[in-house]
């Protein structure tokens, strides 16, 4: 196997860090109150459910139109929607990079906003919606003009989506939907929500589940409240629906085969989160080491300690070896069946996320009290990537599956 990085990736990747030289750090530097300890206080609307402020909003909206005109934005996309088509292992490897850099606005924590775009809704309807669906929501999902949450989790059911108490009944031309979603995320301003319901079969069971366009403007559609969360602005909403009609041609996909929509994309969003992880979780390493070297504790470098080196030196080992799963993993979704490759993905998934929760904390702890503050970006770090060992698919579910395939108990992928 040739372990040498790809040179189109290697020249991808210089030529976006000139990018983010020339146009993101002068945007991101006339914005600081975004990026430093003022960060979480000037992001949210604290007086409006604690939603994003609006003004950073238009902040990542500008980043994204600058990445879009230089031709970063739509990189994984297809040619026919102006992108490149990349490959899940150069997006690894960018996603990895970008987040190696630290905290900034060319990839931005929290909503994942990066000046290359993942665009999972987009996909979902380029692979799924019809041509009239694709001519309305395409252009504008990729540009910001439309928004969509995603709406699959519910106040009492999270990864076992299959038990699914929201309802979807067929009246004449129309569908009339009832239920409640929880942690419906990008409902802060959404313009539609992709609701998933139940329209036929038992609970538990797989078919029988139908996702819905639903215009968020509908009668009976009603966000309640959004959750405040560990890492704020959220855009996570508790919302009902009562009695919510939309036309037949609001579904997306087939009518019982909603599942398979929910779970696109699943295998390449899964990699390209624990590339992230990765990346963030060798900057703590990096800066821990750094800062080691430099820090002088009872007359020498608190570097010569083994209390300070082992724990890195383990952690930066764990990390090498994620690397090569993650590299490994997005090569071989390139090249085969994405089931194939799912134990794999849920092993990526699983390590990189715990990971880097652990380098954050392992970097507050080097740095000491200084790391303790929000001047170090560590906390933050934490706080956003500790959701990724919950939602993605909780870690229990990526070891359950693991388990499954291991001892035989599901079909196996290798």
């Amino acid at each position: 196997m040739d372990f040498e990085i790809p040179q189109e990736i290697s020249d991808k990747l210089a030529e976006l860090d000139a990018f983010i030289e020339s146009e993101i750090k002068p945007l991101e530097e006339a914005n600081r109150q975004y990026f430093d300890r003022r960060r979480e206080w000037a992001r949210t609307d604290w007086e409006n459910g604690g939603r994003p402020r609006a003004e950073w909003e238009e902040v990542l909206a500008e980043m994204k139109r600058r990445a879009d005109a230089a031709g970063h934005l739509r990189f994984p996309l297809p040619r026919a929607l102006d992108g490149q088509e990349g490959s899940n292992l150069a997006m690894a490897m960018i996603r990895e990079h970008l987040a190696h850099k630290g905290l900034g606005l060319h990839n931005d924590l929290q909503n994942e906003s990066s000046i290359v775009g993942n665009f999972p809704l987009v996909m979902m309807m380029w692979d799924f919606g019809t041509e009239a669906q694709k001519a309305e929501f395409l252009p504008g999902l990729i540009t910001g003009e439309k928004r969509m949450g995603f709406g699959l989790t519910e106040p009492g059911h999270g990864s076992d989506a299959t038990y699914m108490e929201a309802s979807g009944r067929r009246d004449g031309d129309e569908w009339v939907i009832d239920g409640a979603k929880r942690f419906n995320s990008g409902l802060h301003d959404a313009t539609h929500d992709l609701v998933f319901a139940r329209t036929s079969g038992d609970q538990g069971a797989p078919r029988g589940i139908t996702a819905f366009i639903v215009p968020t403007a509908t009668p009976g559609f009603e966000v309640v409240e959004m959750d405040w969360t560990f890492n704020m602005p959220s855009d996570h909403a508790l919302v009902r629906l009562e009695g919510v009609r939309i036309p037949a041609a609001a579904v997306l996909g087939e009518v019982d085969d909603g599942l398979i929509v929910a779970q696109h994309f699943l295998h390449e969003n899964r990699i390209r989160q624990a590339a992230s992880s990765l990346g963030a979780a060798q900057f703590c390493i990096d800066r821990s080491v750094d800062y080691a070297k430099q820090r002088t504790t009872w007359g020498k470098p608190l570097a010569v300690n083994q209390a300070i080196q082992f724990p890195l030196a383990e952690l930066h080992t764990e990390a090498e070896m994620v690397r090569n799963l993650v590299y490994r993993t997005a090569w071989e979704l390139d090249r085969q069946n994405h089931m194939a490759v799912t134990e794999q993905v849920a092993m990526a998934n699983y390590r990189a996320n715990r990971l880097v929760c652990q380098a954050a904390d392992r970097a507050i702890q080097v740095h000491g009290g200084e790391g303790y503050t929000r001047n170090q970006p560590f906390e933050h770090i934490y706080r956003h990537h500790r959701r990724y060992r919950i939602t993605e698919g909780a870690e229990e579910i990526q070891i359950r599956k693991i388990a499954a395939n291991l001892f035989g108990f599901g079909r196996r992928n290798r």
